[in-house]
């Protein structure tokens, strides 16, 4: 679990996270959502540790992230994967070596045991078959899934995604999200998705946190996110009529 509390981040004069306060839960998909400038983007470079902030506390698991030491520090990175907006891929390596990247960085594995635990990943992510293949050689979805298996490979405790669903068309988003979500139930990871996609709010939004202007709005869940009278929501939500319908139908059936 991680637990934020009274989180502050500014540039300059300009205060950018207002004191948010809100945990992530292990074993579940918490999402990350609000409009542009709300201060996502910064919110989650905290939380990896990318960003210093001025007040408040990250605790992973009941370690204060300020209060580790550099040694500290980097055994939790290890224990961080991330998905990137864009996968980040490296070009000139295959896919298999894209994958055994960070098992090189973070272990002291042989050759043979970072073979075979990138067979696993790669065949978990249903592309046993993808070990030589360049990233150009690969479709958008092919490329999110082997970020996905790189990001796992470690076995992280914590896993962060950052619009893992950026330029895909909508079928292949829905298989990235149940991916995501099988992986997290799976291995009991601490899931954080930042995203604007209401699909995969709907569809796998276990844990919301709506950000507005640098404050936490509202938090709950793809259940409750329904029955909110936040103004602030519903106007990001249901701001398409498919929505609005969504919401109708679900609160017919659940009167």
């Amino acid at each position: 679990m991680i637990i934020v509390d009274d989180l502050h981040k500014s540039f300059g004069d300009t205060h950018i996270l207002k004191g948010i306060t809100t945990s992530f839960e292990k074993g579940k998909t918490n999402l990350i959502i609000g409009q542009s400038g709300s201060g996502k983007t910064v919110f989650l470079k905290c939380l990896l540790g990318l960003f210093e902030y001025e007040g408040g506390s990250i605790s992973y698991d009941g370690k204060n992230f300020n209060q580790l030491s550099e040694d500290e520090k980097r055994d939790l990175r290890a224990d961080i994967g991330m998905v990137f907006q864009g996968s980040a891929l490296f070009d000139s390596m295959t896919i298999a070596e894209n994958v055994m990247f960070p098992l090189r960085m973070f272990t002291t594995q042989s050759k043979s045991e970072m073979k075979d635990r990138v067979d696993f990943v790669l065949n978990r992510v249903n592309l046993e078959n993808a070990h030589h293949k360049m990233p150009s050689e690969a479709s958008g979805g092919m490329q999110k899934r082997v970020a996905i298996a790189r990001a796992i490979v470690n076995n992280p405790k914590y896993l962060f995604c950052d619009e893992p669903n950026s330029g895909l068309d909508p079928k292949t988003a829905i298989v990235i999200d149940n991916l995501i979500q099988e992986i997290t139930a799976e291995y009991q990871i601490t899931t954080v998705i930042n995203s604007h996609d209401m699909n995969s709010v709907m569809e796998i939004g276990e844990k919301i946190v709506f950000l507005k202007d640098g404050l936490k709005a509202w938090e709950g869940s793809n259940k409750t996110i329904f029955r909110t009278d936040n103004e602030v929501v519903t106007d990001f939500v249901y701001s398409s009529n498919l929505f609005k319908k969504v919401r109708k139908m679900y609160l017919d059936e659940n009167q």
